[in-house]
């Protein structure tokens, strides 16, 4: 009999993500068997491993039942016993298609249902061709993050706006087979004024190209030109603005092409735009596995020693989750608690911050993906291990942040202290478990005034500490050399941490601008000291990095000498300072006020936008509702609820009414 399920299969709309490369759960992908089964009705992927059945979970999780089992292997490798082998794709005659998974690997589909107890069904029932073909062509959801990160951000310029093109003509479909000037047939440019066909400039991975379209625009200064094969049925496309030497958006660019007979709906893309282009170097970068004197890493195996594999310049969020994940307290919280929470969990789990720490901490520790494998044909050369892909953790950690949601080079401190602050929010109901409590200490500041000797102490929460690093230049005998730096030991550094500094200082008992000594101890130690040692130099308004060399020449540091003793009973307190009132716009406070937010926030919202106005200062409140300290438990006034009660509404209904005022006014203002 027929499975009964199968018109819940579901094509991929153009902007779904689908997670078809490895498990969101764990890191088993497509390239182990049994391979990844993808829900056919919301594109999760699950893994169908003896231990974990991933895929499962998620089936009673959610009563999806269709997946589809994908597997790959190298075309020169075995495939599996239990499944057929996929027909070709269909290839138009004018398609231009690049180098592909398909070129490399051999993949291997079948349909599952869940809730027929896991059977297989025939791929040729109902409409399950098409659903399999649009999820076997679609980008995956991790391929999708990455060219979203990589992507600048590309505006239209006056070029692309004002473009005025020669009289409409209909392209044959010889004419855009290859450049009009050489035989090649892809990496084509097409003028957007007179249509002619010209090839690009060589790029990276073996696109060729002789600069044709260059040259086009060096003869008739036609500006604008569209790279075939990059065209969505969207409206998408690589522009080139030859005038600005850069790319731009064109936002009529269907209009544009139909002077030419091209129909922008029926378009479908086939080549490699810019930015998948400049991704993919990235992605292929080779790391020297060697040290400084020449001699090769020593490669390490087993539970603990798993490598995170390069996702274009994230060496620094690599560094910083091998680092946490070697702590007790982020194992003891993410790794064996795993299972409990992925059960339980009623977010996406690429979406949900515990399941990709828990993910993480499996891949990481487990040992499974830090198994010796051959990585080429010389059986002399050591086997090397595949590692661990982070990437939809990256996606996940990095969304909305300006810096961090991007493919650029960051700081490493910076991530860390980022990560621990949204680990932080995410625990802020289970503060037992928050495994970020290790770093926090209290850190106590003295100030005296130089003048009447008279003291003040302050004690601050902290979860780390910078400290400055002195550096001494050692003269270079060789003109033009590098400059290096005679090494410091990391005590030393502590000791200019809690040294006594010099500032400017307005006494509120001497009631004039002196100085005061100023001075940091520890009131508290933390479990585990994160130090950011701050190895810059100032030079010609420009920082730069300096490389000092930090010696540990004690294997245990003895920190009581940098203990807070608080005030002494011989020192005199200096005044309390009385921090002035901030002022508030008090149109915008009203306007604020009757909109039904709570004074006391709308206050806040004024200092935080800087008392610009209304409007700034509602947005900031709606962008910040869900802040812990943002929840109003007061509810709404008895004067208020009698005015409503006055007009003869219950008690209820009035406070369960002046309760979702914020809502309505947010409703009626979309």
């Amino acid at each position: 009999m027929a499975c009964p399920h199968i018109s819940s299969a579901s094509l991929v709309a153009n902007s779904t993500q689908v997670h078809k490369e490895e498990c969101t759960l764990c890191f088993d992908s497509q390239d182990l068997a049994p391979g990844i089964d993808v829900c056919l009705t919301c594109f999760n992927a699950g893994c169908d491993s003896p231990d974990r059945k991933h895929a499962q979970v998620h089936y009673q999780k959610t009563n999806h039942p269709l997946v589809l089992n994908i597997y790959r292997f190298l075309k020169d490798k075995p495939k599996r016993a239990d499944a057929t082998e996929e027909p070709p794709q269909k290839i138009s005659k004018l398609a231009i298609v690049p180098e592909s998974d398909k070129d490399k690997y051999e993949f291997v589909t079948k349909v599952k249902c869940y809730a027929c107890g896991g059977a297989e069904i025939d791929k040729s029932l109902g409409n399950l061709p098409i659903v399999i073909d649009s999820v076997m062509t679609s980008l995956s959801a991790s391929r999708q993050s990455e060219i979203k990160a990589w992507e600048e951000e590309i505006t239209a310029c006056e070029h692309t706006q004002n473009l005025v093109q020669n009289p409409p003509k209909k392209l044959e479909s010889q004419a855009l087979a290859h450049c009009n000037d050489c035989d090649l047939k892809e990496n084509l440019w097409l003028c957007l004024v007179c249509g002619n066909l010209g090839c690009g400039r060589q790029q990276y991975g073996g696109v060729g190209g002789n600069g044709h379209g260059l040259a086009h625009f060096d003869q008739t200064k036609h500006p604008i030109s569209c790279k075939l094969g990059t065209i969505t049925p969207e409206g998408t496309a690589d522009i080139y603005c030859y005038l600005c030497n850069d790319s731009k958006l064109d936002p009529l660019l269907g209009k544009h092409l139909a002077n030419f007979g091209i129909n922008v709906e029926s378009q479908q893309k086939t080549e490699k735009n810019l930015t998948e282009l400049q991704l993919e170097q990235n992605l292929q970068f080779d790391f020297s596995m060697v040290t400084e004197d020449g001699k090769e890493l020593e490669k390490l195996f087993g539970p603990g020693y798993t490598g995170l594999k390069n996702l274009g310049n994230s060496c620094y969020m690599a560094s910083v989750l091998q680092v946490i994940f070697s702590l007790d307290a982020f194992q003891q919280r993410y790794y064996p608690t795993a299972m409990e929470h992925q059960s339980q969990c009623l977010l996406e789990p690429a979406n949900c911050l515990q399941c990709q720490l828990s993910k993480l901490a499996d891949g990481l520790l487990s040992g499974r993906y830090s198994q010796a494998v051959q990585t080429n044909e010389t059986e002399s050369e050591a086997p090397g291990q595949d590692g661990i892909t982070p990437a939809m953790f990256k996606t996940l950690i990095g969304k909305g942040h300006e810096e961090f949601a991007t493919m650029r080079q960051q700081d490493a401190f910076e991530f860390f202290q980022h990560l621990m602050t949204t680990i932080e929010r995410k625990e802020l109901n289970n503060s037992e478990s928050d495994p970020t409590k290790i770093f926090k200490f209290t850190i106590q500041q003295r100030l005296q005034c130089l003048d009447c000797k008279r003291v003040r102490y302050s004690n601050n929460n902290e979860s780390n500490i910078s400290i400055p690093v002195p550096a001494r230049k050692i003269k270079s005998a060789e003109e033009g050399s590098e400059e290096s730096y005679e090494p410091v030991t990391f005590e030393t550094c502590l000791e200019s941490f809690t040294a006594d500094s010099m500032v400017e200082y307005l006494c509120p008992f001497c009631n004039k601008k002196t100085h005061a000594a100023k001075n940091m101890r520890f009131v508290t130690f933390p479990e585990i000291l994160m130090v950011q040692a701050l190895r810059f130099e100032s030079e010609n308004y420009v920082t730069c990095k300096i490389s000092v060399p930090i010696l540990f020449d004690k294997e245990i540091l003895n920190l009581d000498k940098y203990i807070a003793h608080g005030k002494q009973e011989n020192e005199e307190s200096l005044p309390e300072e009385t921090p002035a009132e901030p002022t508030f716009d008090k149109v915008a406070l009203d306007q604020l006020i009757m909109m039904g937010f709570p004074e006391t926030r709308c206050k806040k919202a004024l200092i935080a936008t800087g008392n610009n106005g209304a409007e700034r200062a509602m947005n900031w409140l709606f962008e910040h509702m869900d802040d812990p300290d943002n929840i109003d438990m007061s509810g709404p006034s008895e004067a208020d609820i009698a005015k409503l009660t006055d007009m003869g509404f219950s008690q209820s209904r009035a406070k369960k009414a002046l309760g979702e005022t914020v809502c309505i006014l947010l409703f009626l203002l979309v």
